[in-house]
């Protein structure tokens, strides 16, 4: 699985999430928290990008992710992490 796939689904959750974002170019430098989502839109946004995934990250990796960009980083660690 690539970054760019792993983004794709994130993107993907957040426009599901928050509609109103399709409006910005978003990049991997943005936090959700900058495109407008908050603390339970966030939470939902990560739970159905694992659930698409098909991966389960722990709360505490999770908090290595500031922006888009530091979460697919999480993301790939996991999805190529030996089963």
């Amino acid at each position: 699985m690539t970054d760019e796939d792993i983004f794709a689904v994130i993107r993907a959750q957040l426009l599901d999430v928050l509609p109103e974002a399709a409006d910005v170019e978003i990049t991997l430098d943005h936090s959700m928290r900058e495109l407008g989502a908050n603390s339970i839109d966030r939470m939902d946004i990560v739970i159905a990008a694992q659930d698409e995934l098909g991966i389960k990250v722990p709360n505490a990796d999770l908090t290595r992710a500031n922006d888009l960009r530091s979460l697919v980083a999480v993301f790939r660690e996991h999805a190529n992490a030996p089963a």
